[in-house]
């Protein structure tokens, strides 16, 4: 089992964020995700959850050596669940890919919380992503594990980026219709 973590901070208070999440994928920069679609979603009023169900399509190649294992399809789909904490200030993501299932596990979480050290104005992102293969080889297994670190590691700077591009738009979005509604009234 190989495992990725990271940690960034973004200068923008969680509440921002996290409402900018939904409209991560997709985008210029990650483009290896094409499509993002809502399965299920429940709002908890008690509790002040919102639980959502996703599934996430991905599009991109594979090694050759790796075809050999699961035929030469590119798209991928990963099953997503989260949870926004609204009073508890947290929005978790867990998600496990379906596709190659049989030959590697990825089980990533990624945590939204306010940073401890500016909850007002900025936000930390925790990523953890573990990745089991059960290719039946053990070298082919350290093979597969490898590739997926090293995949997901230039996906997850690609994510960072992107991510980052919706954050300032969001930005200059809402400083644009706050002046446009200033001048308007």
């Amino acid at each position: 089992m190989k495992e990725f973590s990271a940690t960034q901070y973004f200068d923008y208070p969680w509440a921002y964020v996290s409402a900018a999440n939904w409209r991560k994928y997709p985008n210029e920069v990650s483009t290896h995700v094409v499509a993002v679609d809502v399965l299920r979603r429940e709002f908890d009023a008690e509790k002040q959850t919102l639980k959502s169900e996703r599934l996430i399509t991905c599009r991109q190649p594979i090694p050759k050596w790796l075809k050999a294992f699961v035929g030469g399809a590119e798209t991928s789909y990963v099953r997503e669940v989260s949870v926004v904490d609204r009073l508890g200030q947290t929005l978790t993501l867990r998600s496990v890919n379906l596709t190659m299932a049989r030959i590697l596990k990825v089980y990533e979480t990624v945590t939204y919380s306010p940073d401890p050290r500016d909850p007002q104005h900025s936000t930390r992102f925790d990523q953890v992503a573990r990745f089991k293969s059960r290719a039946g080889w053990k070298r082919v297994e350290s093979q597969v594990e490898s590739w997926a670190v090293e995949r997901f590691s230039q996906n997850a700077a690609k994510g960072e980026l992107g991510f980052a591009s919706i954050l300032q738009l969001g930005r200059l979005a809402t400083h644009v219709t706050g002046r446009w509604a200033a001048l308007s009234s």
